[in-house]
């Protein structure tokens, strides 16, 4: 093989890594006029070498040994797409060690792992390349890292998880249970066969986790963060948050709290929001995602395009392979820091309690259809300082003869929204527990 080949070595040979093959091969010459010097795949390894997954692979070593992939003086760079934090981070420590830089779409291990990864590859002077682990074919991270880094980054809100906004899209639009619009995104292909962590909002813990890394120098994992997911809604919210001007989204939202001293407490938390329906990111819809970044110098920006999928995430990957393969020829590690801060800067940062978050809010109780009810609800959230900006009661009595009503408060802490709503949910007429929705302005 010709010497001036940069050769690149993949792990894991599924959905996204079959796309990577097909991208590298189909942009061959392209991506080498704009290198200057050819980015070929040299070798493959997979635990299943018999499936067809409809790619030439013909003078492209494929066997199941990662381990000699990793060893092969051919393969200059190792891209790892088998996902989990198992053998992935076993190899992908080993590929480091190695002294070869490193390409992921493992958003689970660099959330849960990343100080590891990444204090590895800053020892052993190698890069790590990780854009398609955020937000599939959107280059939010090298736009954070590079088009954004003359600036303090004052907030990210981010739609993360596109099997999460797909159901939240087609629950508004034809008023079916979550549960229904679910099975249908299986059949589509958008959810997995168990959903939980898209539903249950650890997939955009994992990618706004990176997201604060790469914005503020924290470090984090995935765990500390507040989340919430999309469970237990109900077609009864959409119309509501319709008629009260909002949209609701699953979103990833930081922020910067700068005390006088000058010392920064993080706003860091994942939950379902209501947005007003004229903000871009309301108007986000289907599995795609979009992230809005505000700047200090720049002001609000916003990413969009599609989350997922086979060639948009192939896209990232091989956009990470091109960017460390120049800064090979170039000699030594890439031009910034894979998390844009030095690695010796980043820090733990205090993350601000979501007590302390202060805002409006949406509240559904489940009341019984009697007199005198809406005010012992009222009576409750007054005594915790909380106004009632607009109500709604919804439909006949149902089940119990409870019917639903809908509240938008006024601003106030969470604190006192989650003591108001523990002693409604004791009332006698209140039936089922109240869901509590915040609602996001700065949008």
């Amino acid at each position: 093989m010709a010497a001036d080949i940069v050769g690149v070595g993949l792990i894991g040979l599924g959905t996204i890594g079959t796309g990577v093959a097909k991208v590298l091969q189909r942009n061959a010459a392209v991506i080498e006029q704009r290198l200057g010097f050819p980015l070929r795949l040299v070798r493959v390894a997979d635990l299943d070498t018999e499936t067809d997954r409809g790619v030439d692979l013909a003078g492209v070593r494929f066997d199941s040994d990662a381990e000699g992939l990793i060893a092969d003086p051919a393969v200059h760079i190792v891209v790892e797409l088998i996902g989990g934090t198992g053998a992935a981070r076993q190899l992908s420590l080993r590929a480091i060690e190695a002294g070869k830089p490193l390409v992921t779409a493992n958003k689970a291990l660099l959330a849960d792992h990343g100080g590891e990864i990444f204090g590895a590859a800053a020892r052993r002077g190698v890069d790590v390349g990780f854009e398609a682990s955020v937000a599939g074919g959107i280059p939010i991270l090298r736009s954070i890292r590079e088009g954004l880094v003359a600036n303090r980054i004052e907030s990210l809100h981010g739609i993360l998880n596109g099997t999460s906004n797909y159901v939240l899209t087609e629950m508004e639009k034809t008023g079916e249970p979550q549960e229904a619009v679910v099975v249908r995104a299986q059949e589509l292909g958008y959810a997995e066969a168990d959903p939980s962590l898209d539903l249950d909002g650890g997939d955009a813990a994992h990618k706004l986790t990176l997201l604060a890394a790469m914005a503020y120098g924290a470090e984090l994992t995935g765990k500390e963060i507040p989340t919430e997911g999309i469970r237990g809604l109900d077609p009864v919210d959409f119309e509501a948050a319709r008629e009260f001007g909002f949209r609701i989204k699953l979103l990833g939202i930081a922020k910067a709290h700068v005390d006088a001293s000058g010392g920064l407490r993080l706003e860091a938390r994942v939950h379902p929001t209501l947005i007003p329906t004229q903000s871009l990111l309301a108007n986000v819809d289907g599995a795609m995602n979009a992230v809005a970044v505000t700047g200090d110098a720049v002001g609000p920006t916003l990413f969009y395009g599609a989350g997922a999928g086979e060639q948009p995430t192939a896209s990232a990957v091989v956009a990470d392979l091109v960017e460390i393969a120049r800064a090979l020829r170039g000699g030594g590690a890439g031009r910034v820091a894979p998390l844009s801060y030095r690695p010796e800067t980043l820090a733990p940062v205090p993350l601000l309690p979501l007590s302390e978050i202060h805002g409006r809010a949406y509240l559904r109780f489940t009341a019984r259809d009697r007199a005198g009810v809406l005010a012992h609800i009222s009576g409750v959230l007054g005594e915790h300082g909380i106004g009632i900006e607009s109500v709604i009661q919804k439909g006949r009595a149902g089940h119990e003869g409870s019917v639903p009503v809908l509240v938008i408060t006024h601003r106030a802490d969470e604190a006192s929204l989650r003591a108001a709503c523990e002693r409604i949910d004791a009332l006698d007429d209140v039936t089922a527990p109240t869901r509590l929705v915040r609602i996001e302005e700065e949008l």
